[in-house]
């Protein structure tokens, strides 16, 4: 059975608090199998006999929506997808070392080229981006923050929905599962 990871959209955010059992005890309601969270950031691993992660982000979609009571945007990746998405590097290593993070935003389609054009104008001395596959990678050199760029600023000027984690983040949670 496909192993998925879920990457969920603001599930603890804007006064929202929602534990990471009541999230793995939405996934099994679900009756998706061996769901398990990873950091209390909206992180949900499971495997499903589906082979259609686009029908299993909708199944998690209207599951959490009923659960929870608002929208829950979701993202999922494959064993294939996560190992990839931890191993590309979009900034040479010099640069990530000197960024105070970086990010990868998961959208549900790569950018069309008017959105890969929004992307390159918001490059700065402050932040760079990358667009690569369903990613989007985001270096940032001071505090989000201390940034004009922000999630939402990134989410209107590229017109679609994302979530993000930082690249450490994704990179530890492809290790634990021997991606």
């Amino acid at each position: 059975m496909p192993r998925y990871f879920t990457f969920l959209r603001a599930i603890n955010v804007g006064g929202r608090n929602v534990t990471m059992e009541v999230l793995r005890s939405a996934f099994v309601a679900l009756s998706l199998e061996r769901v398990e969270t990873f950091i209390a950031s909206g992180n949900v691993i499971f495997v499903s006999k589906s082979s259609d992660p686009g029908g299993l982000e909708r199944k998690i979609e209207a599951g959490l929506q009923k659960t929870l009571g608002y929208e829950v945007k979701t993202f999922l990746r494959d064993d294939a997808e996560l190992g990839a998405i931890s191993r590309y590097r979009a900034f040479s290593e010099t640069d990530a070392l000197a960024a105070h993070a970086v990010y990868v935003g998961f959208l549900a389609q790569p950018l069309s080229l008017p959105g890969e054009a929004a992307l390159a104008r918001l490059k700065t001395d402050i932040d760079d981006f990358h667009a690569h596959g369903r990613e989007v990678y985001w270096k940032c050199l001071v505090r989000q923050t201390d940034s004009k760029v922000s999630n939402a600023v990134l989410e209107r000027t590229l017109k679609i929905s994302a979530t993000w984690r930082g690249v450490n983040t994704v990179q530890r949670m492809a290790a634990k599962y021997g991606l």
